[in-house]
């Protein structure tokens, strides 16, 4: 058994305490240090083989996110929150790409890149079929996913707000990011609510009975 490094009721305070703000306190900013572990805990998410098909931009330039607000229908955390974040997954995978991650686990392992010939092969295999069956954006559009939950976790866990938002026109913020090779598959806003304007914030969570949830078998 691991090491316990946060307490039960810690973590589950921290999950209860936490909703999907609709309204930010623009004058609240994440400092750089709780900043700095988000961004930690995004990249240190789990993806297919490792291959983090995926990159986060984080967006704060007010012009930038006046042109996302407009794409994402005028929703004020775009606008208002300290940070947001845009997930966007990569379109395809290439041998190049498996051949820049097997260099990379030799670099950060300290093994031979020969070592590693048939884990290339695997990989190099998986997506060619992902890619020849058409469903290589579905593989990795889902992996961007992950992160998500662990940038909310760790938000809530910081007492910091987050909101994973999908109402937006991917189109049309792929193009105010100038995105080609990617595409965004989802955005967060994070930083502090705005209690007092915000409908949802007073509301207890409603969620099913754990029974209706989760099936032992």
């Amino acid at each position: 058994m691991g090491n316990k490094l946060v307490q039960n009721d810690v973590l589950l305070e921290g999950l209860n305490w936490r909703y999907a703000t609709k309204a930010y306190d623009p004058t609240k900013k994440v400092s750089d240090e709780d900043w700095a572990t988000i961004e930690a805990a995004l990249t240190l998410a789990p993806s297919s083989f490792g291959i983090q098909p995926y990159k986060f931009f984080v967006i704060t330039d007010p012009e930038t996110r006046e042109n996302l607000k407009a794409a994402a229908y005028g929703q004020s955390p775009i606008s208002d929150a300290s940070h947001i974040v845009a997930f966007a997954y990569k379109k395809t995978l290439t041998d190049g790409d498996i051949e820049h991650f097997v260099d990379r686990i030799a670099e950060v392992r300290g093994v031979s890149k020969d070592t590693l010939a048939d884990y290339g092969n695997v990989m190099k295999g998986s997506a060619k079929r992902a890619v020849d069956g058409g469903y290589i954006e579905t593989w990795n559009s889902r992996q961007a996913y992950i992160p998500l939950g662990f940038l909310l976790q760790t938000a809530a866990l910081l007492g910091i707000d987050a909101t994973p938002m999908e109402g937006f026109d991917a189109g049309k913020v792929n193009e105010v990011l100038g995105l080609t090779d990617y595409s965004v598959v989802v955005l967060a806003a994070v930083g502090y609510r705005d209690a007092e304007n915000d409908w949802l914030a007073a509301l207890p969570k409603v969620r099913e009975p754990i029974e209706n949830i989760i099936v032992r078998v």
